[in-house]
């Protein structure tokens, strides 16, 4: 039962792309392994790694079509440690034990309880790609399994650990907030956004710094800060790149387009990577110290 999962890239709705060759095969190698997995186990648990900026995660696809049982994800431990849990809750159940969200569960990690959040469906494009491909859509259900600090506090409660605040996002809330940073943050843009231009082009600096911007190439005399809430409030939309890692960029042709996302120059990080297809290579302002 230990080797039914599957490290995979993201399958995600969220953002269209121009999908090449081996993206193409990637896809129905996995797809196949995954109608494989259902067949022979009841599920496949897909694994997600960490890739630098959100945190690793795991889920499974096949819980509820073979148990009628809810699918489970859970973010933020380490890669072996999800594994093994899923595994574990697996083997449950398919004896019958079930995981309902807002219950406690004691013996899933060693010395901690655990619980359980309904998941939203908006987020399935974001976190559970292939279980949106494997249903057709949105209709089943999901739980996530929620983990608490080493003091037993849970990321709702005021006492939880601020160092892992943002390790473990929770997918039943905050839809209208998804970014990984706080709601006060200061973000670069200019006063044309603020007058109504929309943003098209969005870019997460190496240095965790975030720019929303209307115009490939913004004028430093424009510049402004303003909170990341307070981007979000003006376009809702920024929402669908909230996973967009250091260095990468995104831009759109109009508002309701998808983002096309473009990895950093090989100059920028000292690592291979496609150049970017963007005109906006200057920086509207200089790195914070």
């Amino acid at each position: 039962m230990q080797g039914f999962y599957l490290r995979m890239t993201l399958k995600t709705t969220a953002t269209p792309s121009t999908m090449d060759d081996e993206h193409a095969r990637h896809n129905r190698e996995t797809e196949a392994r995954i109608k494989q997995d259902v067949a022979e186990y009841g599920y496949h648990m897909g694994l997600i790694a960490d890739d630098g900026y959100q945190p690793g995660f795991a889920y499974t696809i096949g819980l509820w079509e073979t148990y009628q049982h809810p699918e489970v994800i859970i973010i933020g431990l380490r890669q072996e440690a999800m594994v093994g849990i899923l595994t574990n809750l697996g083997q449950e159940i398919s004896k019958g034990k079930r995981y309902e969200a807002g219950a406690t569960y004691e013996g899933v990690i060693d010395r901690y309880e655990i619980t359980s959040v309904s998941v939203n469906p908006d987020n399935y494009p974001y976190y559970m790609g292939y279980g949106m491909w494997y249903y057709k859509g949105r209709d089943y259900p999901a739980v996530q399994l929620v983990w608490p600090d080493l003091e037993a506090h849970w990321p709702w409660e005021e006492d939880f650990n601020p160092k892992t605040r943002f390790s473990q996002p929770l997918l039943d809330r905050n839809m209208d907030f998804k970014f990984k940073e706080e709601r006060n943050l200061g973000v670069f843009t200019t006063h044309h956004v603020l007058d109504g231009k929309p943003v098209l082009h969005v870019f997460h600096n190496e240095n965790g710094d975030w720019q929303f911007h209307s115009e490939d190439a913004p004028q430093s005399q424009d510049g402004r800060v303003v909170s990341l809430e307070q981007m979000l409030k003006l376009d809702p939309t920024l929402n669908e790149i909230f996973y967009l890692n250091y260095g990468y960029s995104a831009s759109r042709d109009e508002v309701d387009g998808p983002w096309v996302l473009y990895e950093p120059e090989p100059e920028l990080n000292n690592r291979p990577g496609r150049k970017t297809k963007s005109k906006w290579h200057n920086k509207l302002f200089p790195k914070r110290k």
